[in-house]
């Protein structure tokens, strides 16, 4: 029997969206004024000149067709293509803790909860608004409850380790209630500028709540069968953002400070280690395809995930099996299998099992075996 309970999941979802249409006519815009502005040296064969992207290309190479962003007007302007931020006081509440208390309080409702209740707060997520103070303590702070909080960043395989850094908390005693969240504002950390990858990335937040199986509510939730992570370090997917970019001898350009990756390295080389992965935690519990009732798996790419649900299942997946929303929200990262989680968990009965998988950078992955109560 477990002894953790994932109670409930709660999402945020910021009210701006941006289709591929509207992304490629930026971007375009962008494209042809830096042709005609390195025209000269485009002639000279000293600068390589740009090209176009298109809605078709975007959604064959990952499935998206859309995308939600806390602030639309700065990432279509093409003179400066990221979103525009109000700068907040060190009095506010950061915008990423505004986005997680969001997405805690349907969480609570549904679990029947309030911040009292709550001994920890941990966020999980890629991208954080400072070393310090914690952006956890921050949240904490404003919800009013838990004793304690802390970050945890492992890029989009966050809620994975998050999941098994509460649920080990839980079993050790150092904590019974624990609130898992992912604010991620990656529109900030992404290149749109860059034709391989200006389309990747949206804004979101999820949480959710995991709880000593013995507090839990009866029927509520599920039960954290097993855990499992693994890394594996490459450079395929990187981001040079850090504290000593002031320090360094040679000046980064810019977009070395933002999101880089190899799409066709990672591609190759992620996929069939997550599914081996999924296949060898299964094993361990003499659980295979025909045990899973469905896949959470990490809205990275749709051909990513086809493939590893192939693998894992030893066949193609239905929609029912591994349903997706790379095609509104795009790539969340940590929270992405978390949204899939919250909006395809209802219809699940006693008994019924999945595997919830996130996956990315570093390399690493993390996935979860739950059962639902």
């Amino acid at each position: 029997m477990s002894n953790v309970v994932l109670s409930a999941s709660g999402l945020y979802t910021p009210p701006e969206a941006v289709s591929n249409d509207e992304l490629v006519t930026a971007f375009n815009a962008y494209v042809d004024l830096f042709n005609q502005e390195n025209a000269s040296a485009i002639a000279r064969g000293t600068t390589a000149p740009l090209s176009h992207s298109s809605s078709e290309f975007i959604y064959k190479a990952s499935g998206i067709k859309s995308r939600y962003v806390v602030d639309k007007a700065g990432i279509l302007d093409p003179e400066i293509m990221h979103p525009q931020i109000r700068t907040r006081s060190n009095d506010e509440p950061s915008l990423q803790c505004d986005m997680a208390l969001a997405a805690i309080e349907p969480c609570l409702n549904k679990a029947g909860r309030q911040a009292e209740d709550i001994d920890a707060v941990l966020v999980a997520c890629s991208n954080l608004p400072r070393p310090y103070p914690a952006l956890a303590v921050e949240v904490q702070h404003y919800l009013g409850g838990g004793r304690f909080g802390f970050d945890l960043n492992v890029a989009c395989a966050s809620a994975g380790f998050g999941i098994q850094t509460a649920s080990d908390m839980i079993r050790s005693g150092s904590a019974r209630r624990v609130l898992m969240v992912n604010p991620e504002i990656c529109s900030a950390h992404l290149n749109f500028r860059d034709r391989d990858s200006h389309f990747i990335f949206g804004d979101v937040c999820t949480a959710a709540l995991l709880e000593h199986a013995d507090d839990a509510k009866p029927g509520i939730g599920f039960d954290v069968i097993s855990t499992r992570l693994q890394t594996q370090f490459s450079n395929n997917i990187r981001n040079n953002f850090g504290f000593l970019n002031r320090s360094e001898t040679e000046p980064r350009r810019d977009a070395d400070r933002l999101f880089v990756q190899n799409g066709r390295r990672v591609f190759k080389e992620v996929a069939p280690m997550v599914a081996q992965m999924i296949v060898e935690h299964l094993d361990s519990h003499d659980l295979g395809a025909s045990d899973l009732k469905r896949l959470w798996l990490h809205q990275a790419n749709i051909n990513m995930n086809t493939l590893i649900a192939k693998r894992v299942l030893g066949r193609a997946a239905s929609e029912d099996e591994m349903p997706s929303v790379l095609a509104e929200y795009g790539n969340t990262s940590s929270a992405s299998p978390m949204i899939v989680f919250h909006k395809f968990s209802d219809d699940m009965t006693a008994g019924d099992m999945g595997v919830l998988c996130g996956f990315g950078a570093g390399y690493s992955a993390g996935s979860v075996v739950l059962r639902r109560r």
